[in-house]
């Protein structure tokens, strides 16, 4: 097992739920601004270097769905080969994370990776159920993170040429 070091910690200030500074603040952009600014308190460590980004949240409702943490990666300077996954441990999902992360580091599974948790109690109930919207930036920027899986795999075919023999054969042998 190797060691396995925190370089730096980076967090947003607490505010009141519902009237506070963030409460019209994604979590998804609070993320990336956290994100943003470690790379920027250490310019020694260079975004490419990041491999994956883990992030607790307790409640995964409203706005605050979906992998938060593949969402802050795509608003913040990582690259988009910087993979990320969001956990739910209720109250303990941030610490959680940071404990996945090290573990990944010290079985040499991963180099370097950032870690924590959000939560946004005025994100996530704030929609009615269903209701919850996309991030409008991303929305804008980079449609393209949104489409389904099915979508996404005939989009890969067609730039690969890989025809629907070839998945046919594949899917047989698997």
């Amino acid at each position: 097992m190797r060691d396995v070091v925190i370089v730096d910690s980076v967090r947003t200030g607490l505010t009141k739920a519902f009237r506070g500074s963030f409460n019209l603040t994604r979590s998804d952009d609070l993320l990336a601004h956290c994100i943003d600014s470690l790379l920027d308190r250490n310019p020694q460590l260079g975004p490419d270097e990041v491999e994956d980004v883990y992030v607790g949240a307790a409640s995964h409702a409203g706005e605050q769905d979906g992998n938060l943490a593949r969402l802050a990666v795509v608003l913040s300077k990582l690259p988009i080969t910087a993979a990320g996954v969001t956990i739910n441990r209720f109250c303990s999902s941030g610490l959680q994370s940071i404990a996945l992360a090290a573990n990944q580091i010290a079985s040499g599974q991963t180099e370097v990776a950032i870690a924590g948790g959000v939560d946004s109690i005025s994100m996530r109930t704030r929609q009615e159920p269903g209701k919850a919207k996309q991030n409008q930036r991303l929305l804008d920027e980079k449609p393209e993170i949104f489409m389904a899986m099915g979508n996404t795999a005939e989009v890969v075919a067609r730039r690969y040429q890989v025809t629907r023999e070839a998945q046919d054969e594949y899917a047989l042998q698997s």
